[in-house]
């Protein structure tokens, strides 16, 4: 008999006495996943480039957890590179790390201007291995961690119009899988979450044409674009010890968007 099956409980997913960094957290879903975080018990260091947090600060303060605020420009190296100091120097420990924040601009290949590029590449991509190099010093004193970065469907498929938005995600992708090679022997582990179509400000553009928005929903097996509340089991479930032996994945949330 394996006795360690009836350890498990639901515990498991709890988030209590935890701190979590999540950025990008003004909005959509990086709010929604910094107040899965705090209902799961984690106290929250919100991250946003506006610093416009309030709305997201309301409702981690109404689940009874703590939250605290940082501005900071992700697209900045120096600013991104203050992010874990700030948090640590607010909470002490960090425990989980959602790198959330992104950006994405469209335009045809032959048309996409060299700074939109290098934006779209700093913010979704440099930031992240900035942001998660500084969380891992930490999380390696610590002797545990989780980093949780944010691909998409475009870590696996090319799409149109958005070259350096693909590119940062296949890199995304690629990141997770070399952080949990790494770190892994440190009691650290690192995954992805891949969000389907989302409801959010970044799409309202492709919602507004009927077009675009019929052939989308024509190809997603649940028949509708997801909700952020949709996130919020996954990232914690990621978060908590019930993926302790989970690493190096990239867990698409996508109505069924990949197997069609």
């Amino acid at each position: 008999m394996t006795t360690n099956l009836l350890s498990f409980s639901l515990d498991y997913f709890s988030l209590e006495g935890k701190t979590a960094i999540v950025t990008g957290a003004n909005k959509g879903l990086g709010q929604a996943y910094a107040v899965a975080l705090a209902k799961a018990g984690a106290d929250i260091f919100v991250v946003s480039r506006s610093g416009d947090c309030e709305e997201t600060k309301q409702l981690i303060a109404e689940t009874g957890r703590r939250v605290e605020s940082f501005q900071a420009d992700l697209g900045n190296r120096e600013e991104a590179k203050q992010v874990v100091a700030k948090c640590a120097e607010v909470y002490g420990n960090i425990d989980v790390l959602v790198n959330n924040a992104g950006t994405i601009l469209r335009s045809p290949l032959v048309e996409y201007k060299e700074e939109d590029w290098d934006t779209v590449m700093e913010v979704n991509l440099n930031s992240l291995y900035l942001v998660s190099q500084e969380a891992a010093k930490v999380m390696v004193r610590q002797g545990s961690g989780k980093i949780i970065n944010i691909a998409s469907m475009l870590s696996f498929q090319g799409g149109k119009f958005v070259p350096a938005y693909t590119a940062s995600k296949h890199a995304v992708a690629g990141l997770t899988k070399a952080f949990a090679n790494e770190l892994a022997e440190h009691n650290i582990q690192i995954n992805a979450i891949a969000p389907g179509y989302i409801s959010t400000d970044n799409t309202a553009q492709i919602r507004a044409d009927e077009k675009r928005n019929a052939e989308i929903l024509s190809r997603i097996p649940a028949g509708r674009w997801a909700d952020p509340s949709d996130l919020m089991g996954t990232v914690v479930f990621l978060a908590s010890k019930a993926s302790d032996y989970m690493n190096g994945h990239i867990l698409a949330v996508d109505g069924g968007w990949l197997a069609r």
